[in-house]
């Protein structure tokens, strides 16, 4: 999503002046509340999962690594305070990191939304071999995949701008990114079409099974060999309908921007609408750990054992969460 970041400097001047006005300063205000929020709340998240042994799951370690690309995402919005009318004061060097690490953390964090659809696909239409399917080190090594993967391409994709910093400015204080022709739509692609095609299937599919469940419980037609398998169906269905909103959320987050990006034909026309629609898709990352304190008791115990420096204490790690 980053890629598609332009800031232009003032045409016709050498260098920006940086702005004073009482609009710029309320906007880095709330620029930098957002970032530290997102931050804060991500790192909590970080935390709890790595900490509490109790939660290393392949699920809560895909929550994991969602948390890792909004903690980097909030980092970006650090960055984004010095975007503020189209001056940038950090050097190019700083320029092309921060464009960098912006599309690689929205793009790891798209591949990992789509590792949690796949993990509540198995978990909810194939309970009894979920353990087998999808263990620790599988669900670690998609996760490694997902970011060297998101790494690799934006390398190449930001080739031009790596091995030549600040050579595409046009003046001193401008932080602007090229790209290939191709690449917005590359990044239409692979990282909304393809992405969102296979979580939007994959969880269909799983609100049809629970659909399906829902309705045999309530006609008390199960036959007495599957009640194991339902009490395990119940709890997947329950982790499903959480992370269901977390996708749900994701997508309405995710898709004004590429709208804005496919009627504008990959050029930003109407400055207001893209950072709008680019704002929100980094809100999303604030949005994620939030959801979490309404959905997941453990996180709250986990925030609590956190600030009360209870994780401290020696074997503390080990410590029931759930």
């Amino acid at each position: 999503a980053g890629s598609n970041i332009r800031s232009q400097g003032a045409p016709g001047h050498t260098s920006c002046v940086k702005p004073t006005d009482s609009l710029s300063v309320l906007l880095h205000i709330i620029l930098s509340s957002i970032s530290v929020l997102t931050v804060t709340l991500n790192l909590l998240v970080i935390i709890s999962i790595s900490h509490f042994r109790k939660l290393h799951t392949p699920t809560n370690f895909l929550l994991l690594s969602l948390a890792v690309s909004d903690f980097s995402v909030g980092f970006v919005w650090v960055f984004m305070t010095f975007l503020i009318n189209g001056c940038w004061f950090l050097g190019a060097g700083w320029c092309i990191f921060h464009s960098v690490l912006g599309s690689v953390a929205t793009a790891a964090s798209i591949g990992t939304v789509v590792l949690i659809s796949v993990d509540r696909y198995v978990a909810v239409c194939d309970p009894m071999h979920y353990q087998t399917k999808v263990t620790k080190n599988r669900a670690n090594i998609c996760i490694v995949l997902c970011w060297v993967g998101s790494t690799v391409y934006h390398t190449v994709m930001f080739k031009d701008n790596i091995e030549h910093p600040g050579g595409f400015d046009s003046c001193a204080g401008e932080c602007t990114v090229y790209f290939p022709p191709h690449a917005g739509v590359m990044d239409l692609i692979f990282s909304f079409i393809i992405p969102v095609s296979i979580i939007v299937v994959l969880y269909v599919r799983v609100f049809m099974v629970a659909v399906s469940q829902a309705q045999a419980m309530r006609s008390h037609v199960t036959v007495v060999t599957l009640q194991s398998s339902l009490k395990v169906n119940r709890s997947e269905l329950k982790a499903a309908r959480a992370l269901g909103v977390v996708v749900v959320v994701f997508l309405m987050c995710l898709t004004p921007y590429y709208i804005v990006l496919l009627k504008t034909g990959f050029g930003v026309k109407s400055a207001s609408s893209f950072i709008f629609v680019l704002g929100l898709f980094f809100f999303n990352s604030l949005l994620n750990p939030v959801i979490y304190v309404f959905l997941y008791p453990w996180f709250r115990k986990c925030v609590k054992c956190v600030f009360s420096l209870q994780i401290l204490k020696s074997g503390s790690s080990e410590a029931n969460i759930l």
